[in-house]
C-alpha cells in the first residue's frame, strides 16, 4: 500500500533491524522503538510494567559494585559468574540474587563497562540463556 510506514515484524531490510534500541533502566534488557512509544521515545526507560514498578534497590547497585570488586581482583582476561557477586552481597541466602546479579550485569555491559559471555564468546545479554560468565570491557 504506497504511503504505508507501518514496520512489520518480518520485514526485511529497513524493517526491525533497523529500529531505535537502548537498554532498560533496571533489568538492562534491550527494548526496540515501538509506534506506541513514538511520541514520547526519549523519555522511555523501562521495558515493562514490572520494570517500572521495580526501580533500582541498594541491593541491585551493590550487585553492580560487587561484579566491579571481584573483577578488579582478577587479571584482565578474567571472568566471574554472576553468583559470585550474589554471593558477595547475600551472603548464605544468595541464589534469590541470581537474576537481579545477571541484570546487574546486563546493566554493566549497557554502560560498556562489561560483556557478558558464553563458552569464551561474547553474546547478546539480552537473549542470553543458559550459564554466562562476565569480563571487564576492552
Amino acid at each position: 500500500m504506497p504511503g504505508c510506514h507501518v514496520v512489520h515484524r518480518w520485514a526485511g531490510l529497513g524493517g526491525v533491524a533497523d529500529l531505535p534500541t537502548k537498554p532498560c533502566a533496571v533489568c538492562g534488557r534491550t527494548m526496540t522503538w515501538r509506534k506506541a512509544w513514538s511520541a514520547n521515545w526519549d523519555q522511555v526507560r523501562h521495558c515493562s510494567d514490572r520494570c517500572r514498578r521495580h526501580r533500582l534497590t541498594t541491593t541491585d547497585h551493590a550487585l553492580e559494585d560487587a561484579v566491579r570488586t571481584l573483577l578488579a581482583a582478577r587479571p584482565a582476561a578474567a571472568t566471574i559468574c554472576p553468583s559470585e557477586a550474589a554471593r558477595l552481597v547475600g551472603g548464605d541466602d544468595w541464589r534469590p540474587l541470581m537474576e537481579p546479579a545477571r541484570a546487574a550485569a546486563r546493566r554493566l555491559v549497557a554502560r560498556g563497562e562489561v560483556v557478558i559471555t558464553q563458552r569464551g564468546r561474547v553474546v547478546d545479554p539480552s537473549t542470553a540463556k543458559g550459564p554466562i560468565r562476565i569480563r571487564r570491557a576492552g
